[in-house]
């Protein structure tokens, strides 16, 4: 079975799971969406169940709008005390048995679908310590209610970033990483999942490669050594979750299917996407406009007729037309993510970070011929990406 992760959110990632990503062992799925997602998984994929408490960081957000209703905050409100609990007042004084009673009733409709891993209900992480003691609070909840429901699978503990002054220096990384192992060992937590939703690394930036991908990495170690789990998870994101798998920091990495490449927290009120298409030989994304059809043929002008990257790039400009439809362009992607992925995963563990490395030298050696992407900043270089990853793969 393979190590990544799919975090499904709808019945399209349910589809390509099936077909691309069945080799997987674990699937999230969040629950308000169980009813009808869990139907479609396949019998041998494992069941990580999410109540998505996190998106009880801020319901003037997410609460329904005039024709437009959010099944999150619907399904969340028949929760009891459910938005008393999101007040900053409970935050600071909660009252011990209505934030029982709420973890119980959330983990029992867990339970009921019989899932192998359950998320252990927290705030996400802000740069204040406001929310220490709900969590704390909310991680005893869960211990006790693992004790009395005789839950025999594993629990894992969210570690859920908001801002990347959370990460960037150890001095606001100490706090955090303490009050992760405080949590871990109060909720009785089996596995810890760590994501910064701020964090899109899929853009080549500056503050990528000298600020926030290092300080990812020291999270990670830095949580490591304090915390004994064998279950270990980060993302999605399009890269990072990656490296640190090849680097053996975590075991799980976390991934999109064809979309999703960035974490979002429940219930938030969603745009339409931009369709985006996967650039193989550059691993990396692009935008689907008529300007990226005509750097398609510029690339391919730039190139050797026998350079493999070539090939590549024609088949995505004579699939053009039918890849700007959004479901097509997700599967594309998704179908280039596994390719990726795989050829990784067949190196043995000790050598999969300089396999990536060398992966992302090539991909980074062939983006420094080609022409800027129609983009805006340090992204407009197509191998911004691979060098961003590169530089933190070994």
């Amino acid at each position: 079975m393979a190590d990544h992760i799919p975090f499904i959110f709808g019945d399209e990632s349910i589809r390509l799971v099936n077909r691309i990503y069945s080799d997987s062992e674990i699937i999230r799925v969040p629950l308000y969406r169980g009813k009808e997602l869990c139907k479609s998984l396949l019998p041998k994929m494992k069941l990580w169940l999410d109540p998505c408490i996190d998106g009880m960081d801020d319901l003037t957000i997410r609460r329904p709008r005039p024709g437009k209703s959010n099944n999150w905050f619907n399904f969340m409100s028949d929760l009891p005390n459910f938005e008393r609990i999101c007040s900053p007042e409970f935050h600071a004084n909660p009252i011990k048995p209505e934030l029982t009673n709420f973890v119980k009733t959330v983990l029992d409709k867990c339970f009921e679908y019989k899932p192998a891993w359950i998320t252990v209900p927290q705030f996400p992480l802000v740069e204040t310590s406001d929310r220490n003691r709900i969590n704390r609070e909310l991680a005893e909840a869960t211990a006790k209610w693992k004790i009395d429901r005789h839950f025999s699978g594993h629990l894992i503990l969210p570690l859920i970033f908001t801002h990347q002054n959370q990460v960037n220096g150890k001095t606001a990384r100490n706090p955090k990483v303490r009050q992760a192992e405080r949590c871990y060992h109060l909720a009785q937590a089996d596995g810890f999942w760590v994501v910064d939703s701020s964090l899109n690394d899929d853009s080549g930036s500056f503050t990528l490669r000298n600020k926030r991908f290092p300080g990812m990495i020291d999270l990670h170690e830095e949580l490591n050594a304090l915390i004994p789990s064998r279950i270990r998870i980060a993302g999605p994101y399009w890269g990072l979750n990656l490296v640190l798998w090849s680097r053996g920091l975590i075991e799980y990495p976390a991934i999109g299917i064809g979309s999703g490449y960035q974490y979002l927290m429940a219930g938030g009120h969603t745009k339409k996407p931009n369709v985006r298409l996967a650039l193989p030989p550059l691993r990396r994304l692009v935008d689907a406009h008529p300007q990226f059809s005509r750097w398609l043929d510029q690339a391919i002008n730039r190139l050797d007729p026998l350079h493999p990257a070539s090939k590549e790039f024609m088949d995505i400009k004579s699939k053009y037309m039918m890849l700007s439809e959004i479901d097509l362009a997700k599967q594309q992607v998704a179908i280039f993510y596994k390719k990726w992925f795989d050829s990784i995963a067949d190196i043995p563990q000790g050598g999969r970070s300089m396999a990536l490395f060398q992966d992302l030298a090539a991909a980074y050696a062939l983006g420094k011929t080609l022409p800027d992407l129609t983009k805006s900043g340090t992204d407009r270089r197509p191998e911004a990406v691979a060098e961003a990853l590169m530089l933190i793969s070994l």
